[in-house]
């Protein structure tokens, strides 16, 4: 059910919840029949908005539940980073990565899914489900603030960290570029959620741009977590596979390949800076 600018805040919540857990329980179903990379990548997805959904409401709705399915959703989230990490290094990050790293990526991503499968498929995750599925069936409380009202006020709040983080953006270290990362992440989740109470006068326009903001800095960051998939790499080679030499080179390129990276960040946050916020003006 789409969400209204006149709904109480917790039915609020407990809609998009439901939408987290439906999307989550589609891809989980292909990480645990397949091996298709979508899945995996999709399932964390699905956790962090999840994870992002709870945070957005943490300090308007009250309920006890909240937190320990945050922290559930957290810990199965780092249980898929391992295997979605390995996918992107060896197929955004390093396409063409030699022959005999592919082979020793190859047998460490079989290790890794079955980790996330372990945890997708055990008691744990039944136990939280059973816990996220309380939460959305439980009783709401009604009146307080509408829904609308909140959405701003929320959106500001967020907007305005994200400008602040990204103050002297040539200038940021990979230590400040996470700390954006963070915050633009959250802020185009709880821009997602939130659109549909300020339409027909609102555009995706500021959505898509937070998007290509996310992903210039998501680009970032995978160079910078390639970096430990590749030192993964070495570590679980056989002396057979011949594969430290190679990995050492590789990790000399990652290093050097930041230039354009910066350049493409640039433009989405000039293109991020351009978009008008949605919310403001919007009756």
């Amino acid at each position: 059910m789409a969400l209204t600018g006149e709904l109480d805040l917790d039915a609020a919540l407990r809609r998009i919840v439901l939408t987290c857990r439906s999307d989550l329980h589609r891809y989980r179903a292909v990480v645990l029949a397949s091996r298709q990379p979508e899945g995996i990548h999709q399932t964390r997805v699905a956790l962090r908005r999840l994870r992002a959904a709870i945070g957005l409401f943490r300090d308007v709705v009250d309920d006890p539940k909240l937190r320990g399915i945050a922290s559930e959703a957290g810990w199965l989230a780092d249980e898929c980073g391992p295997a979605r990490d390995l996918h992107v290094f060896l197929t955004d990050v390093i396409p063409e990565a030699p022959r005999r790293i592919s082979r020793v990526g190859t047998r460490l991503a079989a290790a890794r899914l079955t980790r996330a499968r372990r945890a997708l498929g055990g008691n744990r995750f039944a136990q939280f489900d059973r816990n996220v599925e309380r939460f959305i069936l439980s009783p709401s409380s009604s009146g307080g603030e509408p829904l609308k009202d909140f959405a701003a006020r929320a959106l500001d709040a967020h907007h305005a960290k994200v400008r602040r983080r990204g103050r002297n953006l040539s200038r940021l270290e990979a230590a400040d570029l996470h700390r954006l990362r963070i915050a633009v992440k959250k802020l185009r989740y709880a821009a997602t959620f939130l659109l549909p109470v300020f339409e027909p006068t609102a555009t995706t326009t500021y959505v898509d741009a937070t998007e290509s903001l996310q992903n210039a800095l998501g680009i970032m960051n995978d160079r910078t977590v390639g970096a430990k998939v590749l030192a993964d790499i070495s570590k679980a080679s056989r002396p057979s596979d011949r594969a430290r030499r190679p990995c050492k080179r590789l990790g000399k390129h990652l290093k050097d390949s930041g230039r354009h990276d910066r350049r493409n960040l640039k433009q989405a946050w000039r293109a991020f800076k351009k978009a008008g916020p949605f919310w403001r003006g919007a009756s």
